[in-house]
């Protein structure tokens, strides 16, 4: 094969390496994001929710879960009991104590489907009567 052939030939080679690269499906892993919580974040409620919720754009693992709600002096209002909804693994929930008006912060801790731990937090208030 002459040297021009050869050259021809790994060009070609090469852009169809890339090509099938970038034309193949390949799959996407990201953390998984809080995309929903009940009450929702930054909101105003008129009463004690029964439990505080939280959703995620895709299932998350069901080791190391937390979900802590925590008054503005520190203190944990939660019942400790974080538990996955079991036919939507995306979604997280505790139970909560009957809280007074307040601001309340959310905290939550899950792994990812690519096995990231995500941390992140959000607030919401009971105003009152």
């Amino acid at each position: 094969m002459t040297p021009p052939k050869l050259i021809y030939l790994t060009k070609s080679l090469v852009l169809l390496i890339l090509f099938l690269s970038l034309a193949l499906p390949l799959p996407v892993f990201a953390h998984a994001i809080m995309v929903k919580a009940q009450p929702a974040v930054d909101s105003t409620v008129a009463e004690s929710p029964k439990q505080v919720d939280v959703w995620f754009n895709d299932k998350v693992g069901s080791e190391y879960k937390a979900l802590a709600v925590v008054n503005s002096k520190g203190e944990r209002m939660d019942n400790k009991d974080v538990a996955q909804e079991t036919f939507d693994p995306s979604h997280l929930y505790t139970t909560v104590k009957d809280l007074p008006p307040d601001t309340y912060t959310v905290k939550y801790r899950v792994v990812s489907i690519d096995t990231h731990i995500v941390t992140g937090k959000f607030k919401f208030t009971i105003k009152k009567p």
